[in-house]
């Protein structure tokens, strides 16, 4: 074990299938919208994934401990992520069932080819732009900030990678869920269900949960809201079933 961590790293334990994930604090470390994006998004037996900007891994090691997908990729442009997240990948013994790509989002098409994955997964930079920037080569810049790709990149080459009625989820900021809606019918990912997640029950939506559907005809399921913490500030019981806080 100790000759797959680097100086600095840690390992902490995911509390499914007794899987655990190298992360490294100086980085980038996974949140609580990663996990509740796993929940989210649907794969069924035999399907193939593919996670944009995987990071350190996290959606395609959840995804496999969660669904019965047949292989899942993560594509990623930092190569020390990258690697850390293959190291991840080893420390599971998952080398059948998931592969590591370095490779930029922008020409993602290029790189895997036309439907080529039945399910796209996504976890993207929430803030538009330099808004707020500091340090544009920085990994924790990169993750939340439109560094290196933007939502349009992400939708444009998600369209050219999946099949018709192949399916997209991705989960985001409510802030910008009028564009992310338009965005997605203009790239032909009919937006098909989204659902908005709360601190609590009295405050307003933090994140939001979508899911589209390549080539799909129009209509849209707006779920019961997901809510994160009871009123004194203990995890809500979808959140200590489902996803194990």
């Amino acid at each position: 074990m100790n000759d797959l961590l680097r100086s600095g790293e840690k390992i902490d334990d995911l509390m499914r299938n007794g899987y655990r994930i190298i992360q490294d604090p100086k980085r980038f470390c996974f949140g609580i919208d990663a996990v509740l994006l796993s929940g989210f998004a649907k794969v069924l037996p035999g399907e193939t994934v593919l996670d944009l900007g995987t990071g350190t891994g996290i959606l395609p090691i959840l995804l496999e401990a969660k669904t019965k997908g047949e292989h899942f990729t993560g594509l990623e442009i930092q190569e020390e992520s990258a690697d850390m997240a293959r190291r991840s990948v080893l420390l599971n013994h998952l080398e059948d069932k998931i592969s590591i790509v370095t490779g930029d989002i922008c020409d993602a098409s290029e790189q895997f080819g036309a439907s080529s994955f039945s399910v796209i997964t996504v976890n993207p930079p929430y803030i538009i732009s330099s808004h707020g920037l500091t340090n544009g080569s920085d990994a924790k810049t990169i993750a939340r900030h439109e560094v290196l790709c933007t939502l349009k990149d992400i939708l444009r080459e998600s369209a050219k990678i999946l099949p018709h009625h192949g399916r997209f989820y991705m989960v985001h900021r409510p802030f910008r869920l009028a564009e992310i809606l338009s965005e997605m019918r203009a790239f032909g990912i009919e937006p098909k269900r989204l659902r908005f997640v709360h601190p609590f029950a009295d405050r307003e939506p933090v994140l939001i949960l979508v899911e589209g559907l390549r080539g799909g005809k129009s209509g849209m399921a707006v779920e019961a809201p997901l809510i994160i913490h009871e009123a004194d500030g203990t995890y809500t019981q979808e959140m200590q079933i489902k996803h194990g806080f």
